[in-house]
Parts: structure tokens; sequence; C-alpha cells
């Protein structure tokens, strides 16, 4: 451990973060090679898969051969609930995750030991991407337990050196206290959640910008640059991107780093990318937005090949490291809604509400069906009780976020105007969205 606490506490950058373009191919077709051989003789699914597709893993010369794949969906794993996607015995396990299961079935995620270990390794790659040293406090308000989010920064941020507050998700009044108290540089926790910490400094008379505090990893739900520009000015910190998924890894499959802020880099010696249009499977260039498909390449427990993630985004060139970013995810496929016929995503209403000083980011989009036609009601908290309390202040605020709808979206909504601590708060993932269709 204390060997690799210092090497990656080294000046220069780990080695693939440094590799050639060349260099990072070579490596990724290697690994994806042993993959796509571990999971066809080991996950029946994927032999299965594999011979009904008519492709064998030693059909696999290129990494453009893997587009002769099937992908593999959420139903797959769902469907083979709990431990039917493992490729090793029960007995290399050494953890398991799990998602909520409140849209369906739980999807159970498995991990040996040297899955553990490259996953700390990436989550410490991602916090010194951040700007993190072995020097800072850590202040984890991820939600530990079954989501992958809490264990995942801890286990990174140890990896790096830090000392770790392993604060979990909820008691917000604490959260602030310990913020205060302890004195953290980093916290990693959901950008929404970070609101609902933010207002209760406010309320508690703190100001943000006097705290050592000067990194926030945010992550596990979409959020967009007016988000960021908010959280900045708020409390006087970076805003920065962490991307994963359990089904993958969990935190820390890609990192936006410090140094550009530009969207998060994917650590692709570990997670090779694609990008498909969402409807046809179809491969798109770099570039072009599209759906974002994962294939893991060092995973032992839980191998994924062409994992469907439903995160709409587009493959970009390196800035601040060799390896592909990706774009600031606009929405999720099977989040989208359609109203009317328009396609809308929670985070292009979330763009518009923040556009509006006098409106806070707190909001919750109602959708219901009046006779056989879709309606849509945005709900958004004024900035204060005094706003909320001025019905021609309220009035005007709602015109404005409706007619800044109907123009950037597309879509005619009406608009309610609320009271400070109206719109339900979460601890975790922000629920964004009621549909009562």
């Amino acid at each position: 451990m204390t060997q690799t606490v210092e090497r990656l506490n080294n000046s220069a950058l780990d080695q693939m973060e440094l590799a050639s373009i060349d260099e990072l191919r070579a490596t990724q077709l290697k690994r994806l090679r042993w993959c796509l051989k571990h999971a066809y003789d080991n996950v029946p699914f994927y032999r299965h898969a594999f011979d009904g597709a008519g492709v064998h893993p030693e059909d696999v010369k290129s990494l453009a051969d893997l587009g002769k794949l099937p992908f593999t969906t959420k139903a797959d794993l769902r469907n083979h609930y709990p431990f039917g996607m493992f490729a090793t015995p029960m007995s290399d396990i050494v953890r398991v995750h799990a998602s909520s299961g409140t849209t369906g079935q739980p999807t159970v995620v498995g991990y040996t030991q040297r899955d553990i270990d490259i996953w700390a390794d990436v989550v410490a790659r991602s916090i010194r991407a951040a700007g993190g040293t072995r020097n800072d406090k850590v202040h984890v308000a991820y939600g530990y337990g079954l989501f992958t989010g809490g264990l995942g920064a801890h286990y990174g941020a140890e990896r790096l050196g830090c000392t770790v507050i392993p604060m979990s998700g909820g008691q917000t009044e604490k959260q602030v206290q310990l913020i205060r108290d302890f004195e953290p540089d980093i916290i990693m926790v959901t950008p929404s959640y970070m609101l609902n910490i933010a207002d209760e400094m406010e309320r508690q008379g703190i100001d943000p910008h006097k705290l050592p505090l000067r990194a926030g990893i945010f992550g596990a739900e979409p959020w967009t640059g007016s988000m960021r520009t908010a959280l900045e000015q708020r409390l006087g910190i970076d805003a920065l991107d962490i991307y994963g998924l359990s089904e993958v890894m969990g935190p820390g499959v890609g990192m936006e780093c410090l140094e550009t802020k530009d969207g998060p880099t994917i650590w692709e010696d570990h997670f090779y990318p694609e990008i498909i249009d969402p409807v046809t499977g179809e491969a798109l260039p770099d570039g072009e937005y599209g759906e974002l498909v994962f294939t893991t390449l060092t995973k032992e427990a839980l191998p994924v090949i062409r994992y469907r993630t439903r995160d709409l985004t587009r493959l970009l060139p390196g800035t601040a490291r060799p390896m592909r970013r990706i774009d600031k995810i606009t929405g999720r496929s099977d989040d989208m809604l359609i109203i009317r016929g328009v396609n809308v995503f929670p985070t292009q209403i979330e763009e518009q509400i923040l556009k509006i000083e006098r409106l806070s980011p707190h909001y919750e989009i109602e959708v219901s069906r009046q006779g056989n036609l879709d309606t849509m009601c945005v709900r958004v908290e004024a900035c204060s009780n005094d706003v909320a309390r001025d019905p021609i202040a309220c009035e005007q605020l709602a015109g404005q976020l409706q007619h800044a709808i109907k123009t950037y979206v597309g879509i005619s909504t009406r608009v309610d105007v609320c009271g400070v601590e109206e719109v339900m708060r979460s601890v975790g993932k922000a629920k964004r969205v009621k549909d009562l269709r």
C-alpha cells in the first residue's frame, strides 16, 4: 500500500496517463482480447450471445472489431440476478454492490480483490486529477452501503494517502458542522446535495468562501455548466465532474482535470468507450452525440461487453491527458420525456432556471395527462421567501421561465414559483421528474 501511495503522489503521472496513443491502443487491444476470452469462457450469457451473433473472441483482431459483438443492457444484468453474470467463483468475490432497484430488479455487481485494487487506483487517479494530494482531507458525502459512491470514493482517497472523513449522505446540519470543524480540502458528493449543504451553511451564517474547502468532486447525476458556475460562485471552490456507473465499476471511470475543466477524461486503459446511435445501435465517430457504451478491459468478477449506459454525450480528443474525454452528459435516453412530440431532458430545464437570478436551483418537473394531451409543470423555488411572497414578482419570474423554456426547449409549460424548501430535497441522486401519466 505504501508503495502505491508514493507512486500516486509522485509529481509524474501514472505511466498510462503519459502513454502515446499508439501505446494506449496496443494496451487496450491486449486487455480487450483477454476480457473477451474471460467473459466467453466463464459467463454463459456471453458465450450464448457471442455464439448467437456468430462471433468468437478470437475473431477480434483490432479495436474496430469490437463492433461485431452484441450489446449488454441493464435488463441482461437484471435477468441474471443476483450472480448469474459473475465470471469468477463466489470464493473469489470480496464485495458486492447493487443498484436500489427502484425501477425494477436490482443490478448486482461483484468485485475480486484485484478489482477493488484497480478501482481504488482509478479513483485515486481521479482525485489527483482534481488537484488532490496525500496532504488533503477528503469529506465523503456520497452514500455508503450498496451504492458504489461512498466506498468507491473512500478507498480511492485512502489509496492516494488522503485523510478520509466518511460522513455519508444525510444529516445536513452535521455535514456543515464537520466541514466547519474538520476543515476538509475536498468534498465528494452529488451536485444537488451540495446545494442542500450550501443552503444549510447560509442558514447557519457560515461564509463558505472563508473555509479551506477548495474543490468539489461531483457525480452520480447529470449536471450542467450553469450548475458548475453556480456552485463555484456560491462556494468559492473548483467544481469538477467525476463519471462512473456501478455496472462498469463505480465512480472513477472518468474524471475532469483541474487544469482544463473541459469534461471527464475516460481512463481508457481500463474502460473502452464507444458512442452509438441510441436508436439503430450504429457506432458513431468521435465528436458526434449519441449513447455512451463501455467495455471493461481489466475487470475480473463482472466483465461487461459493450454495455449500453443510456447516457447521452460525445467523445472528444484528450487535452490534459492523451485519453479521450466525454462532453457533459446531456441526459439519459431512458430519462427523456416526450411531451407532445418534443424530446425534453431535465438538464435542459435546469439550464434555463439557472439563467434567472431570482430563482434557486431547486426544482421538480411534473408530467400529467389531460384528456389525450400530455402537460408539464415546473415547480421551482424562488431565491428567497421575500420573493415568493410577492405575487407580482412570482408571476414575472414564471413568465420569464415559461418564455425561456418555450424558446430554447420548444415546449409550453406551466411554471409554479414556490417558497424556499417547498421542493423536496434529496440526500443522494436528485429525483427531478414526477411522471403522473
